[in-house]
């Protein structure tokens, strides 16, 4: 059971919101925005004000930040960086591939990561300095050590500049590893990298809400996690996580 209230509220708040998500898969939905590689569902800011209202109800001068937007008291030591439905393309479609990720940081460091799919009811959970898990089992990066043996997954975001750098890199792994996925959601990726069923996550450009929570779980199940700013989008990082095991050829 986790022990710090952080955690604690980040678990509850990410099985309400869960539990919203379940109730509306599969409905007809409504769409705020709809972009080339993307879509923004009214689902989405509901999901995170239903999460936010239950953060500050316990912590009130603690700020959130998430892809629906920032609430709080911004010159907070604390931040909670939240994305509502990761995988919201997948929600849409009625795949039932997405997830709720809720991470804690005190000032710039996480402290907090919690990611749940409320489809499989699976729920990845860590504290700074504790064991990652799953459904409350500790969870630990494969042990595979070769590239022709690992799955991957190489993320594509929504920009042709990105779409094209990730493009090699998926012919290349395609070539080189057992398989490669495509599935939809970086943070359920990144936990699935923490326990082992994905060897690696690649993705050129993302945002901190899809990967701040899957960040400290990959790191505290004894993987590794690398992230670089990109030039030519200040809000957006390159990310390599991986269980560090097998040399990527990067």
């Amino acid at each position: 059971m986790p022990t710090h209230p952080y955690l604690q509220a980040a678990i509850a708040a990410a099985r309400s919101a869960g539990a919203l998500l379940r109730e509306h898969f599969g409905q007809t939905l409504e769409v705020n925005e709809f972009h080339a590689h993307d879509i923004k569902l009214d689902l989405d800011v509901r999901a995170q004000d239903l999460i936010t209202a239950q953060l500050l109800a316990q912590f009130p001068d603690h700020a959130i930040y998430g892809e629906e937007g920032l609430a709080g008291n911004q010159a907070s030591d604390f931040q909670w960086i939240v994305d509502p439905i990761d995988g919201t393309v997948n929600f849409f479609y009625g795949i039932p591939h997405f997830c709720i990720s809720i991470a804690l940081r005190e000032r710039g460091e996480i402290i907090v990561g919690v990611i749940y799919d409320p489809m499989r009811d699976e729920l990845w959970a860590v504290e700074r300095g504790g064991v990652a898990t799953l459904n409350g089992q500790p969870i630990a990066v494969s042990t595979r050590t070769q590239l022709a043996d690992a799955t991957l997954s190489v993320g594509f975001s929504k920009s042709k500049t990105t779409i094209s750098a990730g493009l090699p890199l998926l012919e290349k792994y395609v070539m080189r590893a057992r398989k490669c996925r495509l599935m939809g959601s970086a943070a359920l990726d990144l936990a699935y990298v923490a326990c082992g069923r994905l060897d690696a996550y690649i993705e050129q450009s993302v945002s901190l809400w899809d990967v701040a929570a899957g960040k400290l779980l990959v790191e505290a199940a004894g993987g590794q996690f690398e992230m670089t700013p990109r030039e030519d989008n200040s809000d957006k990082i390159s990310v390599v996580a991986s269980s560090g095991r097998i040399d990527l050829e990067l």
